[in-house]
Formats: C-alpha cells, sequence, structure tokens
C-alpha cells in the first residue's frame, strides 16, 4: 500500500494561502515574490493533513518510481524529465521514469549477477555529481543491497575507515579514486567486486559503461520490509571518528514524503537543483527521495568546484524552479553581483546543513526578490523544523515543527521547558517512535542508547522556542562558551560579525582566560576588500560593531584573522579544531 501523502494526495486540487512579506517592504527587491504554497493552504492544516501509514513492505523503487513511471505512461504526469543533468561542457542528460526505471534495473543486474551480491549485503558508492550515482542509488534499492554515500573529497585513509568499518562487499567508484581503493584493498577482507565508471579498462575493475551495454533490464524487485536496513551513512561529526548512521527503508523512503511535500513544496510540474555533495545524506534528501516522492524533476550540475559564475549562469537559462543549497553556498553567492541575471523560473528557495545568519538571507532576498527558507535536520533525520510558504519568516529562526515531529526543548531530567528558556532540541520517541528517524546507530549501541532521555531522542543541539512557537538555534551542545557566569552561542555572534562588510567568513570559540574562566574568541576570514586594511584597528573596529548588534558582553574579546577556517568535507566549520588549540596553549 503506497501511503496517504504520495502519489493520490498529488493529484487533489491545490489550495493557495497568501505569503505574509517578512521585513520592510522598503529595503525588498522590487520583484520580489509572494509565491503562495502549492500543496497545502497553511501551516496549520499542513500539521492536520499530515499523515503517513507504514506498510508492512515497502521499496520505493517499486512503490514510488515504478509508480510515476505507470502515470507517465497514463499521460497523467507532466512531460517533465525525471532526471535532468549538464556537465557545463555541453553534454547533456535527460531521462523520463521509465528511462530511469530501465537503467536502473540494468545495473541492479549487474551488482546481482556479475557482482554477485545479495540482499542486505553492502555497496560504497564514491561518484561525483554524474549520472551513474544516481542509477547506483536506485540499483541499491531494487536489489535490497545497503547503500553507503562517500564524498570524492575522501582520501585513502578515510576509505579503508569506511570500508573495514563497514564491512561493505562492493565499492563504486571513478579512476579519480581507483588508485586509492587498489591501496587498501588487500586490508578489506570483506571487498570482493570493484566497479568503476571511466571509459577506460582497468586490471582488477568490473567497468560499468561496459557491462550497462550488455545487461538487461528484466529484473525485479525485491520485497522489503519497510523496517529493513536501505542505507548508511557516515556522520560529518566536527570531534571524533564519523558514525555509520542507518536509515530503513521506510525512515527516508517514505518519512521524506515531509521535506517534499511541506517544505520544498514541489510538485511534478517543478525542476529541483540542489547543489549538496553526493556523499551525505542531504544528497538523500533533496535529489532522491523528496523530489521523486513528488514526482518533480531532480536537475543536477557535474560542476567539480562551487562557482558562483556557473550558478548564476545555471539558474537563469534552465527552467529551475527550486533551488537548494548550504549557508556556505549562500554566503559565497550573495558576494558576487547578480544584476546582470534573471532567475525567471526560479519561485522557492531553501537552505539547510547549519544556520543561515539572517545578513545573509536579507542580502539574497535584496538581490533576487526571493526569501530562503531555512530547514533544520540531521543524518539521523528527515526535516525538524523549517520555514514553511504562508509562514511569516522571522529572520534568524529555524521555523516551526516540521509535521513529522513532536519537537521540544529539553532541560538535562528531560523536562520540557517553556517558551524563552534555552535547552535541548529533542523529538518524541514514546511510546509511538516516529517514521522519518534512523534506527541505530550501527555497531553501536552505546552511542545510540546515549541519544535517548526519557521519551526523547536528543539531537545535541542547543536552542530555544519563542512564544509564537518558532525555534531558534543556539550551538551545538559543545559548543556553547561560559564566561563569567554568561553563557553564550556562537551562532548569535558569528551572525552578528558576518554583518560587518570586512567579515567573509566567522567562527567563534572559547578561548581560556585568567580572570573570565573563558571568553569569545572569533576567526575572521576577510572579505577581498579589507584585506589590506590594518588589522589592528579593523580589531577594535568589528569589536565595535558586535557591541551595537547583539549584547556587549557576547562582543569576542580576541580576534584573529586567518587566510581560511577549518571546515569537515561537508563544510560545516570545525569550531571543535580551533578550540582544541586555544586550549593546548594553557
Amino acid at each position: 500500500m503506497l501511503p496517504l501523502v504520495t502519489l493520490k494526495t498529488l493529484l487533489r486540487a491545490k489550495c493557495f494561502w497568501r505569503l505574509a512579506i517578512p521585513g520592510s517592504v522598503r529595503e525588498l527587491h522590487k520583484d520580489y515574490r509572494i509565491v503562495p504554497p502549492q500543496n497545502f493552504s497553511n501551516y496549520e492544516s499542513m500539521k492536520q493533513e499530515f499523515k503517513l501509514e507504514t506498510p508492512e513492505y515497502f521499496n520505493f523503487a517499486k512503490d514510488i518510481l515504478d509508480q510515476w513511471t505507470n502515470m507517465e505512461k497514463a499521460g497523467k504526469r507532466p512531460s517533465n524529465p525525471a532526471f535532468w543533468w549538464i556537465n557545463g561542457n555541453g553534454e547533456e542528460v535527460r531521462w523520463s521514469f521509465e528511462e530511469l526505471g530501465s537503467l536502473s534495473r540494468k545495473f541492479a543486474n549487474i551488482l546481482t549477477e556479475a557482482c554477485a551480491l545479495k540482499r542486505g549485503d553492502r555497496v560504497i558508492v564514491i561518484l561525483p555529481r554524474i549520472p551513474e550515482w544516481w542509477l547506483a542509488n536506485v540499483a541499491c534499492l531494487r536489489t535490497g543491497t545497503v547503500l553507503i554515500p562517500g564524498t570524492t573529497q575522501l582520501t585513502q585513509r578515510d576509505i579503508l575507515y569506511r570500508l573495514q568499518s563497514s564491512k561493505a562487499k562492493c565499492i563504486i567508484t571513478d579512476e579519480v579514486l581507483a588508485p586509492a581503493v587498489d591501496a587498501v584493498a588487500s586490508k578489506c577482507e570483506n571487498l570482493h567486486s570493484k566497479l568503476i565508471v571511466s571509459q577506460k579498462p582497468k586490471d582488477g575493475w568490473g567497468n560499468l559503461k561496459e557491462m550497462m551495454k550488455q545487461a538487461s533490464d528484466n529484473h525485479t524487485c525485491v520485497k522489503t520490509k519497510h523496517d529493513e536496513m536501505m542505507a548508511i551513512y557516515f556522520t560529518s561529526g566536527t570531534s571524533g571518528t564519523p558514525k555509520m548512521t542507518g536509515h530503513t527503508h521506510s525512515s527516508f523512503g517514505l518519512g521524506l514524503s515531509v521535506n517534499g511535500r511541506f517544505w520544498l513544496d514541489l510538485t511534478p510540474s517543478d525542476v529541483i537543483w540542489n547543489t549538496s555533495d553526493t556523499g551525505w545524506a542531504k544528497s538523500a534528501w533533496s535529489s532522491i527521495f523528496s523530489p521523486w516522492i513528488q514526482g518533480a524533476c531532480v536537475f543536477a550540475h557535474y560542476l567539480p568546484r562551487f562557482e558562483p559564475t556557473s550558478i548564476f549562469q545555471t539558474l537563469s537559462e534552465f527552467p529551475i524552479t527550486v533551488f537548494c543549497s548550504a549557508p556556505t553556498a549562500y554566503r559565497m553567492l550573495i558576494q558576487n553581483d547578480m544584476t546582470s541575471y534573471k532567475f525567471k523560473s526560479l519561485k522557492h528557495c531553501v537552505s539547510a546543513g547549519e544556520p543561515i545568519n539572517p545578513e545573509v538571507t536579507e542580502q539574497w532576498r535584496n538581490q533576487t526578490g526571493l526569501d530562503i527558507y531555512e530547514g533544520y535536520g540531521q543524518t539521523e533525520t528527515v526535516l525538524i523544523c523549517g520555514n514553511f510558504k504562508g509562514m511569516k519568516i522571522k529572520s534568524g529562526s529555524m521555523g516551526k515543527p516540521s509535521p513529522a515531529f513532536d519537537v521540544k526543548i529539553l532541560d538535562i531530567n528531560g523536562n520540557v521547558l517553556p517558551p524563552g528558556e534555552e535547552g535541548d532540541i529533542g523529538i518524541q520517541v514514546l511510546p509511538n517512535r516516529p517514521l522519518g528517524l534512523f534506527a541505530h546507530y550501527i555497531d553501536n549501541p552505546t552511542k545510540t542508547v546515549s541519544t535517548l532521555r526519557g521519551n526523547f531522542y536528543i539531537t545535541g543541539d542547543r536552542g530555544y522556542m519563542d512564544e509564537d512557537g518558532y525555534f531558534w538555534f543556539v550551538a551545538r551542545s559543545d559548543d556553547i562558551i561560559l564566561s563569567s557566569g554568561y553563557r553564550i552561542g556562537p551562532f548569535e555572534v558569528e551572525s552578528a560579525l558576518i554583518e560587518h562588510p570586512a567579515v567573509a567568513e566567522a567562527a567563534v570559540v572559547s578561548s581560556p582566560d585568567p580572570i573570565r574562566g573563558e571568553v569569545v574568541k572569533a576567526f575572521i576570514v576577510l572579505s577581498h576588500d579589507y584585506k589590506s586594511h590594518d588589522q589592528e584597528q579593523l580589531k577594535k573596529e568589528i569589536q565595535e560593531h558586535v557591541k551595537k548588534i547583539t549584547a556587549p558582553y557576547k562582543y569576542p574579546r580576541k580576534v584573529e584573522f586567518i587566510q581560511e577556517l577549518p571546515k569537515t568535507i561537508s563544510g560545516k566549520i570545525k569550531r571543535n579544531e580551533l578550540r582544541k588549540k586555544e586550549w593546548e596553549m594553557i
């Protein structure tokens, strides 16, 4: 049985709701667009309407993708592609759902026949944004093998850790990373199959492009139970070794319907471009499950490097209606002149992965006429909180809880705190565990248990809820700064810093102080135009700026200018690394 929120729901008549205009009208772009929601009326109705049935058996390839193929054949879906890929050099791929189905079944036969993989075997996929990455995802679904994505930025050591930890039997990569795999393969006793995406043959590797030419597309999708393991995501933690986060066929395959239907607000006529790296759960969110649940077109650009000009040109030249990117990307984009570009098709912009600074959202709105709808979630979850169309946007807020979860602010004993009080952000998991939550950390029951407090899953983030029910991020629990009895979250200070024109990027951590115990220290990457300025004078100017923007006790008493901030391979700032250096000097 299909979930209530998928195909039948898409065919309902659309209701429209007037979107509240945030901020001052005087400050808005002359083409500021009020875009009503397509799939719901307002936040309250969205919460009431959302319901998920959990069938005993569920497989995304069979129960969603193949159903869209049937809709296509019956003429009940627009002529929009299911998948649309470009590489910037004139190459282009467009697949219908029927073509996606045929090609993925060929790939599935390669996994089961040439690679001799069985249901439940684990497959590591390390590929850039190329069509084969999407085929690999769907082929794993069809065969019941467990997908483990990895970013192409992984080193030889990273690959060894992932192969050994996951006990993967197969790895799929390209000619860039194949030598790194070969260098460690002898240390990975479970690895017995290697597939390469390349125009050239390589000893010891199956050439996927050649194998696809010979493979049959006659394949029967396995019948998977909804709670069978579907994928494992290595988390991009800012401390410790990456954890293996296990998701079932239903936790993402059904759970991400809340993202697609409400936060992304997609229909079969939409084209969504998500710029996330293929190694992260965010690509599962917005490049596979959320769009295809809604029958939308997934747009992809190879883009080996993030180039603002390429982003602007693509948004101008292609009929992209929904753009999804990380706050770091938006910060880079607003530092460029957009006046010569027109994003005629674009109507919805979203951001997730880390908090987005209010200054960034304001500049984006002023330059494009579009708001950025921030969403909050984790590798372990689907959307936890979000800003949805039809809601008033409070700049800097994560928005309100998604319909998927009952979200609360908790004290150390698991008691729910009232509005305005800071605490740990938690999701109620007892007596009924919500669908869009991970199963467990693979081979790490202690860590899994540590995430529970009473009836709640603890996200590891701290925040508060205001009187209107909006949630506000304060910091990761271990990022809080305690100075002279004050608790200071780095995000507010970083947001104040980035409002200064000299600051391109900033990270705030605690630094030891003999009197106050610890103080706020800011690491700042200067904007290009300010690199030659007197640094001592600039420090004082920036400190005074923060005192005016936020409570004076939060200003950075220490400031250090650096060339770049240390980041995880998913682009998150490694504050723990900066903090460690500070405290090692004692």
